[in-house]
């Protein structure tokens, strides 16, 4: 697709929602490491300024295997426009030439380099007129929530050009847990406490290390807050189990915790 071409993506929405489809533009911005990224934006009806947050895709990507919009995204996305948010979610996979991380041990992209794609991301919403510049959230799944707490402990994460706030979805904490990693935003992990890709110990370790709140949802397994994810197994490069596989899946009561918590969180002054 041509950049800024203008394009409507059916978002798959809870019932509460006012609206079946949003409008999402394409749009171009630079990684902070110099690549020049693609990403899609939605914001609400009228000029703003907006609150804004930048949402980072998992090793997945940003898209289904048939080209559609990830139908996680596009229901968080929908749901924040609908609360008065503008939302870009970078790509970080297609204008490097990927399409997925999740089955690679030896990962070209890593949520340390992702990190720079996150900034970018922000350096961009700055100059937009219809965001709000010191109202910027970051939010990430899996490898996206990896990268998310690798901003979240960096100096620019803080202050009005950084985030107003960092939520990590199901993100992997073990490497940053050994490096004295502390937030420098205020920062929530939420986890499947039956999490067997990315499990939670670690991640509570370093909330409680690291200045961050962390939300644990009993028997909540990976991708617990997609909107009709069958819970089933799945091959991946990196599992807690023996036989190499992970558990995914929707968990209803996990799912609408986490709308809540992530809801008042951007509610937030």
């Amino acid at each position: 697709m041509p950049a800024r071409r203008r394009i409507v993506l059916a978002l798959t929405l809870a019932a509460s929602l006012a609206s079946p489809a949003a409008a999402m533009e394409q749009v171009s911005f630079p990684s902070r490491d110099g690549t020049m990224l693609t990403g899609l934006l939605a914001k609400p009806d009228g000029q703003g300024p907006f609150p804004a947050i930048v949402a980072l895709h998992g090793c997945s990507g940003l898209w289904t295997r048939s080209g559609r919009l990830s139908a996680r995204e596009a229901d968080w996305s929908a749901r924040w426009v609908a609360a008065g948010f503008a939302v870009l979610l970078p790509d970080s996979l297609r204008p490097r030439g990927l399409t997925a991380l999740c089955n690679s041990r030896e990962r070209s992209l890593r949520p340390a380099d992702r990190a720079k794609d996150a900034l970018g991301a922000r350096d961009w919403l700055s100059a937009q007129p219809f965001a709000t510049a010191d109202k910027v959230m970051l939010v990430g799944w899996s490898n996206g929530g990896s990268t998310a707490l690798r901003v979240a402990g960096e100096r620019a994460a803080a202050g009005p050009q950084g985030f107003r706030a960092v939520i990590a979805f199901y993100p992997g904490c073990r490497v940053i847990l050994k490096r004295g990693w502390r937030a420098q935003a205020p920062t929530t992990i939420l986890q499947g406490l039956a999490d067997d890709w990315t499990p939670a110990a670690p991640c509570e370790d370093l909330a409680r290390q690291g200045g961050a709140r962390f939300v644990g949802f009993p028997g909540a397994y990976h991708d617990f807050d997609h909107p009709d994810l069958r819970l089933r197994e799945r091959t991946a490069a990196y599992s807690q189990r023996a036989d190499g596989k992970v558990t995914i899946g929707t968990d209803p009561a996990a799912r609408t915790r986490a709308i809540d918590e992530v809801m008042a969180i951007l509610r937030r002054p």
